[in-house]
């Protein structure tokens, strides 16, 4: 069939152009990765939002991503609890990565979506999350005793000790540090990539932002 007679052709090439950014901000030339990485971002954050949320989320994504971001979803089941282990072994799972490799790779979706989505879509997501699965979908490693951290929807997340804010904090700087410097990292043989350090630095904000080391005001200057 002539591709300019196929009915589906324009949202297979709207996929695919949604895969391409995310593929970009993955530094990978692997679609499949691409799209299990995206599936897996689209998965665990439905998983955690009402159903409210999830109408407006999906929304912003084209009618075959959509598809699959509603694909095995139980509406009456969500949301699930917010703790960061469940959190991170399915989002590694889902993604076929490491549970260690989660925190940069949701990060990195999170930056191509804010790309993609209408402007203020993920914060008005992100509000309706706990600040620790905030810090994760923004880059920072999952690294807090799951002990610590049991949050039921519509209740409020217990404090942490003081011990483990100040890890928290430290591991953040981290996070935040080597983000900027991936962004910055260039061969001396390549061009200066604006957006690329732009969108590293707006990682970096978020970070911090999750760990209440930056102001939300500080991004608008």
């Amino acid at each position: 069939m002539p591709h300019h007679d196929d009915p589906l052709a324009p949202a297979v090439q709207t996929a695919h152009d949604w895969l391409r950014v995310v593929a970009d901000n993955l530094d990978t030339d692997d679609p499949a990765f691409a799209y299990r990485a995206l599936r897996a971002w689209l998965h665990t954050v439905r998983d955690r939002i009402n159903v409210s949320s999830s109408a407006h989320l999906s929304a912003q994504l084209p009618e075959i991503l959509r598809g699959a971001y509603y694909e095995g979803w139980v509406p009456g089941h969500v949301p699930v609890r917010h703790g960061i282990a469940e959190f991170t072994r399915q989002f590694a799972r889902e993604a076929g990565i490491d549970e260690d490799e989660v925190g940069p790779i949701a990060g990195a979706v999170t930056a191509a979506l804010e790309e993609l989505f209408s402007p203020g879509q993920l914060n008005r997501i992100f509000a309706v999350l706990p600040m620790h699965l905030y810090g994760v979908l923004c880059g920072a490693r999952p690294a807090v005793d799951e002990s610590l951290i049991e949050w039921e929807p519509g209740a409020m997340a217990p404090a942490l000790d003081p011990t483990a804010q100040l890890e928290n904090r430290i591991q953040a700087l981290g996070d935040a540090v080597a983000m900027l410097a991936r962004g910055l990292e260039r061969l001396p043989s390549d061009r200066p990539d604006s957006d690329r350090s732009t969108r590293a630095a707006q990682q970096a904000h978020r970070i911090l932002l999750a760990e209440g080391l930056a102001s939300a005001e500080a991004r608008e200057r």
